[in-house]
């Protein structure tokens, strides 16, 4: 298959593109390297420095004599994006290329006014692009669960059903987005849905859980390969910055009581996700929605697990509960339905005090390119 990889640069892009690369498709990978200019700004880096992506990809190719194809565009610049999808034909689309932290559209107006532009726009320019070239791909779009916010009702995966007054229909799933990040992918899923519905396009967005993890199958290949695993309050994600503050000698920062709870998923499964999403396409005209997680945890229960796996390797685990700078419900119902892509075959890495143990190892290795001063959160959702 021709696959374009969108965000290739990315802490999920750069695995996927490997990932189809070593299975003989002929993949592209596309950034636009803005992620790595915020982290300039915010003054934040990945746990190990990371090459170029062009060194990566050739480096890539030295390890393994598989190809990727890179292009160097912004979806915001609509002819560079007609042009990719008229001469590359992709027979797959895997979208990562969006703003993805949070904290980082809430921080100021320019900043949640660049998130929604970029990840809204962004993703509209590609739509009308499928349409006039290659409407017969197939869109892989990441989405997430926080879309969807905490309801005190089961999370149906994309759509309800719904009786009301007599009669029955099936509509998409009430959306609650906690911040304008998460408001950007809930434009994305409405414009991908009418644009199926309206132009016969077919897409398959992946609402995913929060993930963890620092290694593939094909980063451990050789050094060098590894992807930008962040830790920071910023782009760092839950069970990463835990690990390491473990390691850092720090307390682990929960937000209020800890009580918040979502769904989680490994690196490697949410590239097995993908891997299936391509294998198995949305018919044309169809936008169906699978919620792309495998287990559920509360913070509270992450720090239990840290807790268990540091002490194996002698580390001593202390948490520091502090002001929570979001605003969101820390106690709630939480149950997401998820079967559609263990109905397809998914075989999940389940999180376990073993799996903490070797990510905990593999930070250690590397302890010293820590910085502390990126644990604390700076950016609140309701300035007092």
């Amino acid at each position: 298959m021709k696959i374009l990889v969108l965000g290739g640069d990315g802490y999920l892009g750069w695995p996927t593109a490997m990932y189809f690369s070593r299975l003989g498709h002929d993949v592209m990978a596309v950034d636009n390297f803005v992620k790595r200019r915020i982290e300039i700004e915010e003054g934040i880096e990945p746990l190990e420095p990371l090459l170029t992506l062009h060194r990566r990809i050739a480096l890539w190719e030295a390890t393994t004599g598989h190809k990727i194809r890179l292009a160097v565009g912004d979806l915001l610049n609509h002819r560079m994006v007609y042009d990719l999808l008229e001469h590359f034909t992709p027979d797959a689309i895997i979208h990562y290329a969006e703003q993805p932290s949070a904290p980082y559209s809430m921080e100021s107006r320019d900043k949640a006014v660049f998130t929604q532009h970029n990840n809204v726009i962004g993703t509209l320019n590609l739509l009308f692009a499928m349409k006039r070239h290659c409407p017969e791909a197939h869109l892989i779009k990441l989405g997430t669960m926080g879309e969807y916010g905490t309801p005190n009702i089961d999370i149906e995966e994309g759509y309800i059903t719904i009786t009301h007054n007599g009669r029955v229909d099936t509509l998409p799933f009430p959306k609650q987005p906690g911040s304008f990040y998460h408001l950007s992918k809930v434009h994305d899923s409405a414009n991908i849905l009418f644009a199926c519905r309206t132009w016969g396009l077919r897409a398959t967005d992946l609402n995913q859980g929060v993930v963890y993890g620092i290694e593939t199958d094909e980063t451990k290949l050789k050094p060098g390969l590894h992807t930008a695993f962040h830790y920071d309050a910023v782009f760092g994600t839950v069970l990463n910055r835990f690990c390491v503050q473990a390691v850092a000698g720090a307390p682990l920062t929960v937000y209020g009581s800890g009580g918040q709870t979502r769904g989680f998923l490994n690196i490697r499964d949410t590239i097995q996700c993908v891997d299936l999403a391509t294998q198995n396409p949305a018919d044309i005209g169809e936008c169906r929605v699978y919620n792309q997680l495998t287990e559920v945890f509360s913070v509270l229960e992450l720090t239990k697990l840290v807790e268990v796996a540091g002490k194996k390797l002698g580390i001593e685990v202390r948490i520091d509960h502090i002001a929570n700078p979001r605003v969101e419900k820390e106690e709630h119902y939480y149950n997401p339905k998820h079967t559609k892509l263990i109905d397809l075959g998914l075989k999940p890495h389940l999180l376990s005090d073993v799996l903490v143990e070797q990510m905990i190892g593999h930070i250690q290795t590397v302890r010293d390119q820590i910085n502390l001063s990126t644990f604390k959160p700076t950016i609140k959702w309701r300035e007092k």
